[in-house]
Protein backbone atom coordinates (compact mmCIF):
# COMPACT_ATOMS: atom_id res chain seq x y z
CA UNK A 1 0.00 0.00 0.00
CA UNK A 2 1.29 3.48 -0.88
CA UNK A 3 1.84 6.15 1.73
CA UNK A 4 -1.70 7.35 2.64
CA UNK A 5 -0.30 10.82 3.32
CA UNK A 6 0.31 11.28 -0.40
CA UNK A 7 -3.45 11.23 -1.02
CA UNK A 8 -4.33 14.48 0.70
CA UNK A 9 -3.30 18.02 1.53
CA UNK A 10 -4.12 19.65 4.88
CA UNK A 11 -4.48 23.40 5.11
CA UNK A 12 -1.77 24.98 7.27
CA UNK A 13 -4.41 26.55 9.50
CA UNK A 14 -6.41 23.32 9.91
CA UNK A 15 -7.78 23.05 13.45
CA UNK A 16 -6.77 20.59 16.14
CA UNK A 17 -10.15 19.67 17.59
CA UNK A 18 -10.94 17.77 20.74
CA UNK A 19 -13.15 14.80 19.96
CA UNK A 20 -15.24 16.51 17.28
CA UNK A 21 -17.73 14.40 15.35
CA UNK A 22 -16.76 13.41 11.79
CA UNK A 23 -19.70 12.88 9.42
CA UNK A 24 -19.13 11.22 6.07
CA UNK A 25 -21.17 10.75 2.92
CA UNK A 26 -19.51 9.67 -0.33
CA UNK A 27 -21.67 9.78 -3.42
CA UNK A 28 -21.69 6.83 -5.80
CA UNK A 29 -23.02 3.80 -3.95
CA UNK A 30 -26.46 2.98 -2.65
CA UNK A 31 -28.46 5.94 -1.30
CA UNK A 32 -32.18 5.31 -1.71
CA UNK A 33 -34.22 8.48 -1.76
CA UNK A 34 -31.01 10.50 -1.85
CA UNK A 35 -31.10 10.47 1.96
CA UNK A 36 -27.37 10.95 2.51
CA UNK A 37 -26.93 13.36 -0.37
CA UNK A 38 -29.86 15.54 0.71
CA UNK A 39 -28.68 15.70 4.31
CA UNK A 40 -25.07 16.53 3.40
CA UNK A 41 -26.13 19.24 0.93
CA UNK A 42 -28.53 20.67 3.50
CA UNK A 43 -25.86 20.89 6.21
CA UNK A 44 -23.24 22.50 3.96
CA UNK A 45 -25.79 24.97 2.57
CA UNK A 46 -27.16 25.89 6.01
CA UNK A 47 -24.08 26.10 8.21
CA UNK A 48 -20.81 28.00 8.22
CA UNK A 49 -18.03 25.79 6.85
CA UNK A 50 -14.62 25.76 5.18
CA UNK A 51 -12.49 23.01 3.58
CA UNK A 52 -9.54 21.89 5.69
CA UNK A 53 -8.44 18.78 3.75
CA UNK A 54 -8.40 18.18 -0.02
CA UNK A 55 -7.90 14.72 -1.53
CA UNK A 56 -6.10 13.93 -4.79
CA UNK A 57 -9.07 12.99 -6.97
CA UNK A 58 -6.82 12.27 -9.97
CA UNK A 59 -5.61 9.18 -8.12
CA UNK A 60 -8.95 8.19 -6.63
CA UNK A 61 -11.59 8.77 -9.33
CA UNK A 62 -12.18 6.93 -12.61
CA UNK A 63 -13.16 9.84 -14.85
CA UNK A 64 -14.30 7.59 -17.69
CA UNK A 65 -16.94 5.93 -15.52
CA UNK A 66 -18.06 9.21 -13.93
CA UNK A 67 -17.25 11.89 -16.44
CA UNK A 68 -17.08 15.43 -14.99
CA UNK A 69 -19.29 18.04 -16.65
CA UNK A 70 -17.75 20.49 -19.11
CA UNK A 71 -19.60 23.52 -20.45
CA UNK A 72 -19.26 24.54 -24.11
CA UNK A 73 -20.21 28.11 -25.08
CA UNK A 74 -20.51 28.98 -28.76
CA UNK A 75 -16.93 28.29 -29.88
CA UNK A 76 -14.95 27.31 -26.77
CA UNK A 77 -14.90 25.28 -23.60
CA UNK A 78 -15.88 27.71 -20.86
CA UNK A 79 -15.97 25.67 -17.65
CA UNK A 80 -14.88 22.38 -16.19
CA UNK A 81 -16.62 21.06 -13.05
CA UNK A 82 -13.69 19.25 -11.47
CA UNK A 83 -14.73 16.68 -8.85
CA UNK A 84 -13.93 17.59 -5.25
CA UNK A 85 -13.36 15.25 -2.34
CA UNK A 86 -12.83 17.22 0.84
CA UNK A 87 -13.17 17.37 4.59
CA UNK A 88 -14.90 20.52 5.79
CA UNK A 89 -14.87 22.05 9.22
CA UNK A 90 -18.46 22.99 10.02
CA UNK A 91 -20.07 24.73 12.99
CA UNK A 92 -23.50 23.77 14.28
CA UNK A 93 -26.12 26.30 15.39
CA UNK A 94 -24.42 26.70 18.77
CA UNK A 95 -20.98 27.20 17.26
CA UNK A 96 -19.68 23.70 18.04
CA UNK A 97 -17.19 22.48 15.40
CA UNK A 98 -17.52 19.17 13.57
CA UNK A 99 -16.15 17.70 10.37
CA UNK A 100 -17.84 16.57 7.15
CA UNK A 101 -16.14 14.29 4.60
CA UNK A 102 -17.96 14.63 1.30
CA UNK A 103 -17.45 14.01 -2.40
CA UNK A 104 -17.49 11.17 -4.93
CA UNK A 105 -16.80 7.67 -3.64
CA UNK A 106 -13.25 6.71 -4.68
CA UNK A 107 -12.93 4.15 -7.46
CA UNK A 108 -9.31 3.31 -6.65
CA UNK A 109 -7.00 2.79 -3.67
CA UNK A 110 -9.71 1.98 -1.13
CA UNK A 111 -7.25 0.77 1.50
CA UNK A 112 -5.01 3.81 1.09
CA UNK A 113 -8.01 6.12 1.27
CA UNK A 114 -9.42 4.54 4.44
CA UNK A 115 -5.95 4.66 6.01
CA UNK A 116 -5.72 8.34 5.04
CA UNK A 117 -9.06 9.13 6.67
CA UNK A 118 -7.96 7.28 9.80
CA UNK A 119 -4.77 9.36 9.89
CA UNK A 120 -6.73 12.55 9.41
CA UNK A 121 -9.24 11.68 12.10
CA UNK A 122 -6.36 11.43 14.56
CA UNK A 123 -4.54 14.50 13.22
CA UNK A 124 -7.64 16.73 13.29
CA UNK A 125 -8.82 15.43 16.66
CA UNK A 126 -12.00 13.70 15.47
CA UNK A 127 -13.86 11.43 17.85
CA UNK A 128 -17.06 9.66 16.84
CA UNK A 129 -17.32 8.95 13.08
CA UNK A 130 -20.83 8.73 11.59
CA UNK A 131 -21.95 7.69 8.10
CA UNK A 132 -25.48 7.71 6.69
CA UNK A 133 -27.41 6.64 3.60
CA UNK A 134 -30.76 5.23 2.44
CA UNK A 135 -31.63 1.66 1.52
CA UNK A 136 -34.75 0.52 -0.40
CA UNK A 137 -37.20 -1.56 1.64
CA UNK A 138 -40.70 -2.95 1.24
CA UNK A 139 -42.29 -0.39 3.57
CA UNK A 140 -45.07 2.17 3.00
CA UNK A 141 -44.49 5.93 3.00
CA UNK A 142 -47.52 6.33 5.26
CA UNK A 143 -45.74 4.87 8.27
CA UNK A 144 -42.74 6.17 10.26
CA UNK A 145 -39.44 5.42 8.58
CA UNK A 146 -37.17 3.09 10.51
CA UNK A 147 -33.39 3.01 10.66
CA UNK A 148 -30.84 0.22 10.76
CA UNK A 149 -27.84 1.22 12.87
CA UNK A 150 -24.45 -0.48 12.85
CA UNK A 151 -21.14 0.40 14.40
CA UNK A 152 -17.88 -0.57 16.05
CA UNK A 153 -19.43 -1.10 19.50
CA UNK A 154 -22.86 -2.35 20.45
CA UNK A 155 -23.26 0.20 23.24
CA UNK A 156 -23.17 2.94 20.59
CA UNK A 157 -26.35 1.50 19.07
CA UNK A 158 -28.67 1.72 22.07
CA UNK A 159 -32.30 2.10 21.01
CA UNK A 160 -31.86 0.44 17.61
CA UNK A 161 -32.98 -3.09 16.84
CA UNK A 162 -31.21 -5.39 14.37
CA UNK A 163 -33.16 -6.20 11.23
CA UNK A 164 -31.30 -9.29 10.11
CA UNK A 165 -28.59 -11.67 11.32
CA UNK A 166 -26.06 -12.15 8.49
CA UNK A 167 -26.24 -10.32 5.18
CA UNK A 168 -23.76 -10.10 2.30
CA UNK A 169 -24.00 -7.05 0.02
CA UNK A 170 -21.67 -5.30 -2.45
CA UNK A 171 -18.93 -3.42 -0.64
CA UNK A 172 -18.55 0.34 -0.36
CA UNK A 173 -16.00 2.84 0.87
CA UNK A 174 -18.40 3.84 3.65
CA UNK A 175 -18.62 0.24 4.83
CA UNK A 176 -14.87 -0.34 4.57
CA UNK A 177 -14.15 2.93 6.36
CA UNK A 178 -16.40 1.94 9.26
CA UNK A 179 -14.81 -1.52 9.34
CA UNK A 180 -11.19 -0.29 9.30
CA UNK A 181 -11.79 2.48 11.83
CA UNK A 182 -13.45 -0.04 14.11
CA UNK A 183 -10.42 -2.32 13.79
CA UNK A 184 -8.26 0.64 14.83
CA UNK A 185 -10.34 1.11 17.97
CA UNK A 186 -12.20 4.24 16.83
CA UNK A 187 -15.90 4.76 17.56
CA UNK A 188 -17.99 4.52 14.40
CA UNK A 189 -21.71 4.41 13.62
CA UNK A 190 -23.60 3.98 10.36
CA UNK A 191 -27.27 4.84 9.87
CA UNK A 192 -29.29 3.31 7.02
CA UNK A 193 -32.81 4.72 6.72
CA UNK A 194 -35.40 2.38 5.20
CA UNK A 195 -36.90 4.11 2.15
CA UNK A 196 -40.05 2.81 0.44
CA UNK A 197 -38.75 0.93 -2.57
CA UNK A 198 -41.17 2.70 -4.93
CA UNK A 199 -39.62 6.05 -3.90
CA UNK A 200 -35.98 4.95 -3.89
CA UNK A 201 -35.15 6.58 -7.23
CA UNK A 202 -36.61 9.98 -6.29
CA UNK A 203 -35.35 12.62 -3.89
CA UNK A 204 -37.20 11.82 -0.66
CA UNK A 205 -36.54 14.49 2.00
CA UNK A 206 -38.42 12.56 4.71
CA UNK A 207 -35.60 10.02 4.63
CA UNK A 208 -33.01 12.78 5.13
CA UNK A 209 -35.03 14.10 8.10
CA UNK A 210 -35.04 10.64 9.69
CA UNK A 211 -31.27 10.29 9.23
CA UNK A 212 -30.75 13.80 10.62
CA UNK A 213 -32.65 12.84 13.76
CA UNK A 214 -30.42 9.79 14.24
CA UNK A 215 -27.25 11.81 13.67
CA UNK A 216 -28.40 14.48 16.12
CA UNK A 217 -29.15 11.93 18.84
CA UNK A 218 -25.81 10.17 18.40
CA UNK A 219 -23.66 13.28 18.09
CA UNK A 220 -25.33 15.82 20.34
CA UNK A 221 -24.89 18.44 17.60
CA UNK A 222 -27.44 21.21 17.14
CA UNK A 223 -28.33 20.86 13.46
CA UNK A 224 -30.96 22.79 11.48
CA UNK A 225 -33.95 20.80 10.28
CA UNK A 226 -36.82 23.12 9.35
CA UNK A 227 -35.91 23.48 5.66
CA UNK A 228 -35.67 19.70 5.28
CA UNK A 229 -38.96 19.21 7.12
CA UNK A 230 -40.71 21.70 4.86
CA UNK A 231 -39.36 19.89 1.79
CA UNK A 232 -40.51 16.57 3.28
CA UNK A 233 -44.04 17.90 3.82
CA UNK A 234 -44.25 19.14 0.23
CA UNK A 235 -42.95 15.85 -1.14
CA UNK A 236 -45.31 13.80 1.03
CA UNK A 237 -48.25 15.84 -0.23
CA UNK A 238 -47.23 15.21 -3.83
CA UNK A 239 -46.70 11.48 -3.22
CA UNK A 240 -50.14 11.24 -1.57
CA UNK A 241 -51.72 12.98 -4.57
CA UNK A 242 -50.10 10.57 -7.00
CA UNK A 243 -51.00 7.51 -4.95
CA UNK A 244 -54.64 8.58 -4.73
CA UNK A 245 -54.70 8.99 -8.49
CA UNK A 246 -53.61 5.42 -9.18
CA UNK A 247 -55.66 2.46 -8.01
CA UNK A 248 -52.77 0.08 -8.74
CA UNK A 249 -50.29 2.05 -6.63
CA UNK A 250 -52.85 2.49 -3.87
CA UNK A 251 -53.31 -1.28 -3.64
CA UNK A 252 -49.55 -1.77 -3.34
CA UNK A 253 -49.31 0.82 -0.57
CA UNK A 254 -52.25 -0.67 1.31
CA UNK A 255 -50.68 -4.13 1.13
CA UNK A 256 -47.43 -2.74 2.51
CA UNK A 257 -49.36 -1.01 5.29
CA UNK A 258 -50.97 -4.29 6.33
CA UNK A 259 -47.60 -6.04 6.34
CA UNK A 260 -45.95 -3.20 8.26
CA UNK A 261 -48.71 -3.04 10.87
CA UNK A 262 -48.71 -6.80 11.40
CA UNK A 263 -44.97 -6.82 11.87
CA UNK A 264 -45.07 -3.84 14.25
CA UNK A 265 -47.81 -5.48 16.31
CA UNK A 266 -45.87 -8.74 16.56
CA UNK A 267 -42.68 -6.87 17.48
CA UNK A 268 -44.43 -4.91 20.22
CA UNK A 269 -46.15 -7.99 21.60
CA UNK A 270 -43.30 -10.49 21.57
CA UNK A 271 -40.12 -8.53 20.82
CA UNK A 272 -38.52 -8.18 17.42
CA UNK A 273 -36.72 -11.51 17.41
CA UNK A 274 -39.91 -13.37 18.30
CA UNK A 275 -41.98 -11.69 15.60
CA UNK A 276 -43.57 -13.95 13.02
CA UNK A 277 -40.94 -14.97 10.49
CA UNK A 278 -43.14 -14.34 7.47
CA UNK A 279 -43.24 -10.63 8.25
CA UNK A 280 -39.46 -10.29 8.39
CA UNK A 281 -37.43 -9.94 5.19
CA UNK A 282 -34.89 -12.72 4.79
CA UNK A 283 -31.24 -12.06 4.08
CA UNK A 284 -31.78 -13.24 0.50
CA UNK A 285 -34.71 -10.83 0.08
CA UNK A 286 -32.71 -7.91 1.43
CA UNK A 287 -29.74 -8.78 -0.77
CA UNK A 288 -32.05 -9.04 -3.78
CA UNK A 289 -33.40 -5.56 -3.03
CA UNK A 290 -29.85 -4.22 -2.94
CA UNK A 291 -29.04 -5.89 -6.27
CA UNK A 292 -32.22 -4.59 -7.93
CA UNK A 293 -31.53 -1.09 -6.68
CA UNK A 294 -27.97 -1.15 -7.98
CA UNK A 295 -29.14 -2.48 -11.35
CA UNK A 296 -31.72 0.31 -11.57
CA UNK A 297 -29.05 2.87 -10.70
CA UNK A 298 -26.82 1.60 -13.52
CA UNK A 299 -29.67 1.84 -16.02
CA UNK A 300 -30.63 5.41 -15.11
CA UNK A 301 -29.94 8.01 -17.82
CA UNK A 302 -27.76 10.00 -15.39
CA UNK A 303 -25.93 6.96 -14.09
CA UNK A 304 -22.13 7.08 -14.30
CA UNK A 305 -22.19 3.75 -16.10
CA UNK A 306 -24.66 4.87 -18.76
Amino acid sequence: MRDPGDLYQVRPDAPQLDGAVLLHYLDGFIDAGGAGRLLTTHLLNSLEHEPVVTFDVDRLIDYRSRRPVMTFEKDHWARYAAPELEIHQVRDREGNPFLVLNGPEPDHEWESFTAAVSELATRLGAGLVIGFYGIPMGVPHTRPLSVTAHGSRRDLLAGYRPVTDVLQVPGSIAGLLEFRLGEAGKDTIGFAVHVPHYLSQAAYPAAAVTVLESVTRASGLSLPDEELRQAARRTDEEVARQVEGSEEILEVVQALERQYDAFAEAANREGLLAAEAEHMPTADELAAQFERFLAEQQNRPDSPDS
